[in-house]
């Protein structure tokens, strides 16, 4: 009789917390559809092809094109759909055999280090040139002949003057500081132009995904609005919007706050011409 153990008893335990967890492509899928945005949605947002979005979800990374792009998507997508991308990237690295070692930046830096500086032109010299020109021409001048001592003076006068303004250094620029993002003052609203429809999109409270397109379907911006940040749209006619959160954005039509109370993490689709908020 056998006192070893028995084949039962050999065979390796089942790993439930692995099987568990969900997969990177399927966590990215749940955060998408918990945020209420279509695949369609989140290409947009990011400018990441449908075709590679569908892949991911399935956690199929060979249309990224190898693992380092397909840890950027990765990132980009849990960014779109508020989710935290550094538990993602570390789950893909693990299963992927671990993070790819970075390039070698010594090659860019002998290159650096041996290209030749360019060196703009000297204007110190070329002023001392010009000056020992004009010295020379007046002493010429004053050896043919005393009568002309006045009219030599004069001349280094004229000549040396335009030489030293050349190296004087410029007066520095003040520059303006730099308005705040945030409600847009009185005379900004009493300034929109009535001929168009201007729509200033704000976040005081949180960061949203915004995407804003003119009457022809043009977009005019698409991507992530952080949290203070601000962005005005303005065109002739009517300005496209989805909002990724409504909650955290705050609206300006024409000038005027709009006062509707969107929910946290609601989707929303709006649209707004030269007459709103009157107009609806």
């Amino acid at each position: 009789m056998s006192l070893g153990n028995s084949p039962e008893d050999e065979r390796p335990f089942r790993d439930e917390s692995q099987e568990a967890r969900a997969s990177v492509g399927r966590a990215l899928q749940q955060a998408r559809i918990a945020a209420g945005l279509t695949v369609d949605d989140v290409s947009s947002a990011t400018r990441v092809r449908i075709a590679i979005v569908h892949a991911i979800e399935v956690d199929d990374y060979g249309p990224c094109g190898g693992d380092v792009y397909a840890r950027g998507h990765i990132r980009t997508l849990a960014k779109a759909v508020h989710a935290d991308p550094e538990p993602l990237i570390a789950q893909f690295d693990a299963e992927r055999g671990g993070r790819p070692a970075p390039t070698p930046a010594a090659p860019l830096f002998e290159a650096e280090r041996i290209r030749p500086e360019r060196r703009g032109p000297n204007w110190t010299a070329a002023m001392v040139a010009a000056i020992v020109v004009v010295i020379g021409f007046v002493g010429f001048t004053a050896f043919k002949g005393g009568g002309a001592d006045n009219d030599a003076k004069s001349q280094v006068a004229d000549a040396a003057s335009p030489a030293v303004s050349k190296s004087a250094t410029p007066a520095p620029v003040k520059e303006k500081p730099a308005v705040p993002a945030g409600e847009p003052t009185d005379s900004a609203i009493a300034a929109a132009p009535q001929d168009k429809v201007t729509v200033q999109v704000s976040a005081p409270s949180g960061r949203s995904w915004i995407s804003a397109k003119d009457h022809n379907g043009r977009m005019l911006f698409d991507g992530l609005l952080k949290k203070g940040e601000s962005k005005t749209f303005q065109d002739s006619s009517k300005i496209n919007l989805i909002l990724g959160d409504a909650g955290a954005i705050q609206l300006y039509v024409n000038g005027k706050k709009i006062e509707d109370n969107f929910h946290q993490g609601s989707v929303q689709r709006l649209t707004y011409t030269k007459g709103d908020p009157e107009a609806g």
